[in-house]
């Protein structure tokens, strides 16, 4: 049986892990996108396709994560539920996501990703731009499927 000190220096490493990992998209799209600014604008499909590829890869990571935990005889019993309970959180969020973009791509859009955290939801949809009635479309679909107020909505368009 490990001792106390080799279980938080594993769940320890495994947040380090993760912080890394987080630390290393970021700097690692930021030269992405600065050197494709350089040679042109990003297109819209490249931007959606590259957008989902990295969440999908990121969350993958996390969810490989709290499953390593999770599985683990050495970690404790707190460390066990509050990683399911964040696995738990991230799956709802996956989902409420999901349901979320086909719900606004059935109402005409091209393409669109939604994003969302516990206090805002960001939607980024594939257009020049958008009219009123169109932002009032997507505001209504999200108000009906989340508990966000009006405030923490954000819609982007992207071209």
């Amino acid at each position: 049986m490990l001792s106390k000190k080799k279980k938080i220096f594993i769940v320890g490493g495994f947040c380090l892990l993760l912080a890394i990992t987080g630390v290393l998209n970021i700097v690692l799209n930021k030269n992405i996108v600065s050197s494709a600014s350089k040679n042109d604008t990003v297109s819209a499909g490249n931007f959606f396709t590259t957008y989902r590829t990295d969440r999908t890869d990121t969350r993958n990571q996390e969810i490989m994560y709290l499953d390593a935990i999770i599985a683990s005889s050495s970690a404790s019993a707190e460390s066990k539920t509050a990683a399911e309970a964040k696995k738990a959180e991230m799956i709802a969020l996956m989902e409420s996501e999901l349901v979320i973009e086909g719900l606004v791509k059935a109402k005409g859009f091209e393409d669109v990703i939604v994003s969302s955290s516990a206090s805002n939801i960001n939607c980024i949809v594939k257009s020049a731009e958008l009219t009123k009635a169109e932002v009032a479309q997507i505001v209504d679909i999200i108000k009906g499927q989340t508990n966000f107020d009006i405030d923490n909505i954000k819609i982007f368009p992207v071209e």
